[in-house]
Formats: C-alpha cells, structure tokens, sequence
C-alpha cells in the first residue's frame, strides 16, 4: 500500500473508532479498538503522516521511538506501599505512572485535546527486557498497571527484518491482535507531496527521469548503501538555504543525504547542470517574456537529459508563482473574514466600545486563535506563516488607526477597508504575475517543442501539483484547457485500444 492511500486508511480507521453512540460511549470500545501496526522501509514517511493526520483530524498526538525506552520508562518505577486485605495488612509492590501515559496525560491537559494517537516507532525493535511489556501493550492498551486513556489510538511502527538487525517477530497471538498494514514507497504519490511542500525543482526534475534512484537499498561488503524520500526532502531543504547563501552544493554534501554513492555522484553532477542551464537559456528572460529563436532552437535539438532539465526549470518557475498566488488567495480569504466581523460590529449602535477598541478586539481574538492552534500542534509550517502574516497586518492596520486617532465607527471601518483595498491591490498583482508566468511557460514550449511530449509531460506535471491545481480551478488559460482536453482525449483513446485490442 503507497503512503497516500496509508494515509487515508488511517485517517478512516481512526474516525471510525472516534464515532459515538448516542449516549455518548464510543461505538467500538477500546478493547476492541485494533492498534494499527505499520510495517515498511525506512525513511519512506511513516512518522510524518502521523502528524498530518492528528491536524487534520484535529485530534492531539503524542510520539515516542521506543527503542529509547527501557522496562522502567515504559512501565513506571516500583515502589512499596501498603494495603488492607481482610484484617491484615500487607506490603504491597505498585509503580509509578509510565512515562508514556504521564506524556498523554500532558499533552491533554497542554491542548484540551481529550482525543488523540499515541504513535510507538520502531516497536518491533525494543530490547529484551521490554518486549514482554510491548506485547501487553498491543494486547491490552496499558504499560504495567496503567492504561492508555480512553479515545486516544495507539498506532505503532516498524521496519521489516532486512532493514534492521534488531527486528523482533511478534508471535501469531500478538499479530491476531492489530491491524497491520504494509507501507511501500510510490515516487507519484510522493511527488503530489513534493509540489505541495515545495520540495526544490532540482530534486523532483533529476527523480521524474531517474525513478529508480527514489528509493534504493543495496547491502554491499562495505555496508548498507540507501537513498530514501527522508533523505531527498532533507536534502532539499539544504539545497535550498545554501542558495540563498550563495554557496554550491557538491557531491560531498549530497552524500552526507543520500547514503548511496553512485546515487549521490548523478544527482551533484545533475544539480551542477540544472543550475548551469538556469543560466544558458536565460531563464529570467523567458519569464519575462523574451524569446530568443536561438536559445528555442538550440533546446528543440538537446539532449533527452536537457530538455527534461529545462523543463523542471519552467515548471519550477511557474509552480512557484502559482504557489505564492495561492497563498495570497488564502490569506486574502482569512482577512477578509476578520474585517467582516469588524464591520457588523462597527453597525451596532449599542456598546460602549468605539471603532478603535472594535479593532482592538479583533486583532486580539486573532492572537488567541493562533495560540490555541500552535498549543494544540495543529499548525503546520505554512499555516503558522499565514497567521503570523495576518496578525502582523491586522498589528498595522491598528497601528494605522491609533497614529491618525480615529475612534468613530463608521469612520475606523472605512479606514480599515482602504488598508484592505491596497493588500487586495498587491493580491491582484501577484495574480497577474501568476498568470503571465504560465503563458511565459506556454509561449516558450511551444516555440521549443510545439505539441511533442515535453508539453505533455508539462501539462501533466501542472495536474499533479496541489498550488497549480486550485489556482487552475479558476484561471482564464485557454491554451492550458486546450492542451489538458487533448491530453485527457489521448488517455481515453489509448485505454480504449487496450481494452479492443
């Protein structure tokens, strides 16, 4: 099963054993509640969708690689205490709450989350000592005496015996006890990932013509050689702040990402190309409109290599500025929402309160919107970049009405709405750049290659990327409608002659 359709059982197993009765008891109890068990390579993003989908459930999570564990940690430290048994009493031995269920009991008390998952990694790797005690756990849903609290999923996760020396079987009776699920690695749901996180252009260009070399494992005399998707995002991330430091990524630094030195030598030598071409077809100028005929004709005669290159170059460009046109629309929309709720309040004739201490107020449940989110870990990094965007805005539309004294309602909101007509100004400006950055991208690839397959494979990577698809949903580009038709025309043909043939 690949990571996206993992993802999606997950999500769906959880909502299930989330789901109430009327009487407000959970419709499977928590006995009967299955751990998922996740078994897959390395690398390939088990620990990362635990996180998407305790925000998109909005449900708290608390995660623990259990190999850092041992018996006492896990179960809690012995004490003696005494109890009454008929007439007598007796020294009894108890323990200390476990770590892990004092971890939930934190994590409900810091959010106000009373649901969650409590994500186990490497549980097929715990010490000798602490494998007793993880079977009890799979079996019973408590460490020792203490139980997992109620609504909160136990989801764990291992990596097959091949990959890790200490890998333990669990028996029939511990198996028969979860739901297992086998995880494999699948570069086109990762790349759907790759454009939603921005992974650089670089790295999805060199993988989209060697699919190979996305994930790879080799046991060699001297070692394990390994290239995973942990590894290309990472690497990524790297490339991307060493640019803006002006400094080069070679293939020492790629190696020290992707543990597999054949590997790591093609991708340097691909990166240090990819960046060479970013300047030989004056890739600043085709965005701003100006063809070269000799640049198209050198490109329409290159290399499959090249042309593959320059291409992720383009698609690049284009899917950055679809991006942030994006997140403009969304930030736009969220704004918009406060401003709204500024001005019913401002058309209240009653309450003490002038347009100033409105806005005050507005600016004020803004920040504890953020808070609450951000306690709750239910920000990811570009939705936390969005309300540290609004309230710096929000912060200075109240700067605005403070330093020209405007206290009156009616007056505060009229303000307040031309401070918004001037961001919605920028917002209509980044939506042209948008816009004229996809015919740009048009006007030079039918130039270089009319309607061979690099405009397909064009149009096909604009379908898999998330900020092109929704800016697409309601942009006027009448050649991208023109080309997607034909290009769904062609698919449609090509499964119909398969299925006569």
């Amino acid at each position: 099963m690949n990571i996206k359709r993992t993802k999606e059982e997950i999500r769906n197993t959880i909502e299930a054993y989330l789901q109430k009765d009327e009487y407000g008891a959970y419709e499977i109890p928590s006995i009967r509640q299955r751990p998922i068990f996740l078994l897959g390579s390395p690398g390939i993003g088990k620990t990362q969708i635990m996180e998407q989908i305790s925000r998109e459930c909005g449900i708290g999570l608390v995660a623990y690689t259990i190999t850092h564990h041992t018996r006492q940690s896990a179960i809690g430290l012995p004490f003696i205490s005494k109890k009454q048994y008929g007439d007598r009493e007796y020294a009894v031995t108890e323990y200390t709450m476990s770590e892990i269920v004092g971890s939930i009991y934190e994590k409900m008390e810091q959010t106000g989350l009373k649901e969650g998952i409590l994500f186990l990694d490497e549980i097929n790797c715990v010490s000798e000592t602490l494998a007793p005690a993880m079977l009890q756990f799979l079996q019973c849903k408590s460490f020792g005496n203490h139980k997992i609290p109620e609504g909160w999923i136990i989801v764990a996760a291992g990596n097959p015996p091949e990959y890790n020396k200490s890998v333990r079987e669990f028996d029939v009776v511990t198996m028969d006890r979860v739901k297992k699920i086998e995880v494999e690695a699948d570069f086109e749901v990762w790349k759907e990932y790759a454009y939603q996180q921005g992974i650089h252009g670089g790295v999805i260009s060199y993988l989209n013509t060697r699919k190979q070399n996305f994930y790879q494992m080799e046991t060699t005399v001297d070692g394990r050689n390994f290239a995973t998707p942990r590894g290309w995002e990472d690497l990524s991330d790297f490339i991307k702040i060493y640019e803006k430091m002006g400094k080069t990524v070679d293939r020492e630094v790629v190696a020290q990402y992707i543990q597999f030195p054949k590997i790591a030598k093609d991708f340097a030598n691909y990166l240090e190309l990819y960046g060479k071409y970013q300047t030989d077809y004056q890739l600043e100028e085709i965005f701003r409109g100006n063809l070269d005929e000799i640049l198209l004709k050198k490109i329409a005669h290159a290399s499959f290599d090249e042309r593959l290159s320059v291409l992720g170059l383009i698609l690049s460009k284009v899917n950055e500025a679809l991006k942030k046109a994006v997140q403009w629309e969304s930030y736009m929309e969220r704004l918009q929402s406060y401003l709204l709720e500024f001005k019913e309040l401002t058309e209240q004739p009653e309450g003490n309160l002038d347009g100033q201490e409105l806005f005050s107020n507005e600016c004020q449940k803004l920040n504890i919107d953020y808070t609450k989110q951000k306690r709750a870990e239910l920000l990811d990094r570009e939705e936390e970049k969005q309300y540290r965007r609004l309230i710096q805005t929000m912060e200075s539309f109240q700067q605005t009405l403070r330093m020209e004294g405007i206290h009156e309602k009616k007056e505060s909101f009229l303000r307040v709405r031309e401070l918004f007509e001037k961001e919605n100004g920028q917002f209509e400006q980044q939506q042209d750049l948008a816009s004229d950055a996809l015919e740009y991208a048009f006007d030079f690839l039918e130039g270089a290659f009319g309607t061979s397959q690099e405009m397909v494979m064009f149009i096909t990577e604009l379908n898999s990327d998330y900020y092109s698809v929704k800016f697409l949903e309601h942009c006027e580009c009448e050649r991208y409608y023109q080309y997607n038709r034909e290009l769904l025309f062609d698919e449609k043909r090509k499964k119909l002659l398969e299925r006569i043939e």
